[in-house]
């Protein structure tokens, strides 16, 4: 009898326990990637049915870039190259690849920016080797047009070793970002030429006086932080000090962060650690710091691509508090969404009132949220 009674209650505290385990709530972890997912889907869905052109283009009247970081965002969501969309967004790139090896849309004055786009597409998509020669081709191409000797400037010039805007006629540090990313997709390491020339116009645009940048600027604010470029003098959106600093703002920051990273250098460099203290101070998902909403979304893309590349899952302030990236990312670009499955932004600086490319930048942000 004593070992009925024992059983029939080893089963009451076991059905119990069951219960109890169907009744908690899932796991924040499981929330956010559900949430993720949610948004993801809604975003692609915007895009394909309302984003794309009949050619397969996203907003081909700013040229090719668009079309390049879409299909890309779409493709870390998930989608395959056989996918409609995404097989006509690839047919449309394909018809942007130039005999000099580059791509870009006709007449382009940014041929860094889609050609550099274009490569980090075709790496994605480049199954069973089919896009090595043209991601070879452009490669050399982006190569050529980076500021160096053949522009007639060596190490001593503050252009070298930059990409930019053709019809600016001087390099910046998105640009070289942007060039940077490309060059590692291609396959080149630390150890590239134009790698490491890349990384001595970024170090120049880093507010922090080194061994690796002595401009006249470097001391003026030295606070670790990156502005848009030191060539032609120096320009910061963020503006200046009264004794003519370039202040430092968050989307650059993040960007030299991550192309310091991708070039090789360590957390303890100490380009690196002034970056990254500039970024723990200036942590914030609202706005672009020292920028207000202008290029918001830009900066959510830097920040999740720098913050991913790091590889701090938590990331602490400068006041100790442990951010779950990921997961704030999630919640403040969820609240953003708008109704259509889009995201825009009211500030048109940088094109962001372009959906397409907003959508775009989000959808890669997500991507390293997973």
């Amino acid at each position: 009898m004593r070992s009925l009674i024992t059983l029939m209650f080893l089963l009451v505290v076991s059905s119990s326990a069951r219960v109890g385990s169907a009744a908690e709530p899932a796991s924040p972890a499981v929330d956010v990637q559900a949430k993720r997912q949610q948004l993801v889907d809604r975003g692609i869905k915007y895009l394909l049915e309302k984003g794309q052109a009949a050619d397969g283009s996203f907003s081909a009247k700013t040229g090719a870039g668009v079309t390049a970081l879409c299909t890309t965002a779409m493709l870390r969501n998930g989608l395959k190259t056989t996918d409609p969309g995404v097989a006509k967004a690839l047919k449309y790139l394909e018809l942007q690849i130039r005999d000099d090896g580059g791509i870009y849309s006709k007449d382009s004055a940014v041929m860094n920016y889609e050609t550099a786009l274009a490569i980090v597409c075709f790496k994605e998509a480049n199954e069973g080797g089919k896009y090595d020669k043209t991601i070879a081709a452009a490669d050399k191409f982006l190569k050529k047009i980076q500021w160096d000797e053949s522009e007639n400037h060596d190490k001593s010039s503050v252009n070298y070793g930059g990409a930019g805007y053709g019809k600016k006629n001087r390099p910046d540090l998105s640009n070289t970002s942007f060039l940077m990313e490309a060059l590692v997709a291609a396959g080149n390491g630390p150890d590239d030429e134009a790698v490491r020339k890349a990384l001595i116009f970024v170090s120049r645009c880093q507010n922090l006086a080194s061994p690796e940048n002595t401009t006249a600027d470097a001391a003026k604010v030295n606070d670790g932080g990156f502005y848009y470029t030191v060539a032609n003098e120096g320009e910061s959106f963020a503006g200046e000090t009264p004794d003519g600093g370039l202040r430092s703002y968050g989307s650059m920051t993040y960007a030299g962060l991550k192309s310091m990273i991708y070039a090789g250098l360590k957390p303890n460099d100490p380009r690196v650690k002034a970056a990254t203290a500039w970024l723990r101070k200036h942590y914030d998902l609202k706005a672009n710091p020292g920028l207000g909403d202008m290029g918001l979304y830009y900066y959510y893309h830097t920040m999740a691509k720098a913050l991913s590349v790091l590889g701090e899952d938590k990331f602490v302030d400068d006041k100790g508090v442990a951010h779950d990236w990921r997961a704030e990312l999630v919640a403040e670009l969820g609240s953003r969404q708008q109704a259509d499955g889009s995201w825009v932004n009211t500030n048109a600086r940088w094109l962001e009132t372009d959906a397409n490319l907003v959508t775009g930048y989000v959808l890669l942000v997500l991507s390293y949220c997973k």
